[in-house]
């Protein structure tokens, strides 16, 4: 699952290579820009295994996109620069919450482009923004997309744990970029210590030492699939 201002193109090299692997595959997608919205749900007849996997892959605010019902049925998840708070508490929460409404008040304006642009370039550090396949926020926003951000960001704001259905039985990994620049390190800390709070099994912490909230890392994939295919 994409995470905010993204679609489901952000999944292009990880599709095949899944695939070509043995594993059925979904992709979530909201529906900001051109793509329809789709609420990927479980399918039963996927499955071959006496004990199916049902592995989650999401971006960011993803895994808070999803519904309870699919998180509760997880056997894996991979959380890839995610969140449980994105406000964290302490000294830097009024000025990222102040940050996040001006953010939303812009939506829908004239500034509403290059603050999309701004927050993609925010996401893409180090790197630059070609290295990510085109989206909503250099497409353009559907009228019903627009309003579907609005809410999402509104949701993102107001994050305040891990999400609902989240399993506590369920393998954990986490991968973080050292050079996020849009979690801040309290965000990231928060989400270590909700899961460990939370989950029956300790989590596996990954932190990418040159990459940044979009994790592009061209290793980063098949590194995703050893651990899942090592936790058999």
């Amino acid at each position: 699952m994409h995470g905010w201002s993204g679609d489901s193109n952000g999944w292009q090299n990880w599709i095949p290579y899944f695939k070509n692997h043995g594993w059925y595959w979904q992709s979530g997608e909201r529906g900001y820009g051109e793509l329809p919205p789709i609420n990927p749900q479980w399918e039963q007849n996927a499955f071959s295994n006496e004990v199916p996997r049902r592995v989650i892959i999401g971006h960011s605010l993803g895994p808070h996109l999803l519904e309870s019902k699919v998180l509760e049925e997880a056997t894996d998840l991979v959380l890839l620069a995610s969140f449980s708070r994105f406000v964290p508490n302490g000294p830097k929460s009024r000025l990222i919450q102040a940050a996040l409404t001006g953010m939303h008040a812009r939506l829908g304006t004239k500034d509403e482009k290059a603050m999309l642009n701004n927050f993609l370039a925010k996401a893409c550090e180090p790197l630059p923004v070609n290295h990510l396949p085109e989206g909503p926020i250099q497409k353009g926003l559907s009228i019903q997309g627009r309003t579907k951000l609005q809410a999402d960001l509104q949701l993102l704001m107001s994050t305040q744990g891990l999400p609902k259905g989240f399993p506590p039985e369920a393998r954990v990994l986490v991968i973080q970029g050292e050079q996020d620049a849009v979690l801040v390190e309290a965000t990231k800390n928060h989400l270590i210590k909700d899961l460990e709070q939370h989950l029956q099994k300790s989590i596996t912490h990954w932190k990418m030492k040159n990459s940044g909230h979009t994790l592009i890392c061209p290793e980063l994939i098949q590194d995703v699939h050893k651990w899942l295919e090592s936790q058999q």
